[in-house]
């Protein structure tokens, strides 16, 4: 869904083809859920060692980890692919950040309710 609504919209804006655009938010995509599956394994690890309880504030580092890190690979990424600046590669994942840091809290706050009803549900409490 990510990819319909942002390649049309970056192609528009920055006047490039929405095939190019396309490319590079699928890509972007790809790093994006290698990125999740290693951050989450690494912060659930360190989460369990040292006892932390998922309240807002944890969520909130924990999102903002996230796009950090991604933000290391998909700069150099987009401002190869777009021949465009490491700064303004950095500015045009700045706004994409504005779209998907909401996104990214909700989404892994959905998913951490769900998984701990599904394990409630089953009559495990340790989930």
């Amino acid at each position: 869904m990510a990819v319909a609504l942002c390649a049309p919209t970056l192609a528009w804006l920055m006047g490039k083809p929405l095939l190019s655009m396309g490319i590079l938010t699928g890509a972007i995509s790809l790093v994006a859920m290698a990125w999740n599956m290693i951050y989450n394994a690494a912060f659930e690890r360190v989460e369990r060692a040292r006892g932390w309880v998922r309240n807002t504030g944890l969520r909130v580092a924990h999102a903002l980890g996230f796009e950090a890190g991604l933000i290391l690979a998909i700069v150099p990424m987009a401002a190869w692919w777009l021949s465009i600046s490491l700064w303004e590669a950095f500015l045009l994942d700045i706004g994409l950040l504005l779209f998907f840091l909401p996104y990214t809290y909700l989404y892994n706050l959905g998913y951490d309710r769900a998984r701990a009803a599904y394990w409630r549900n089953r009559g495990y409490s340790g989930a």
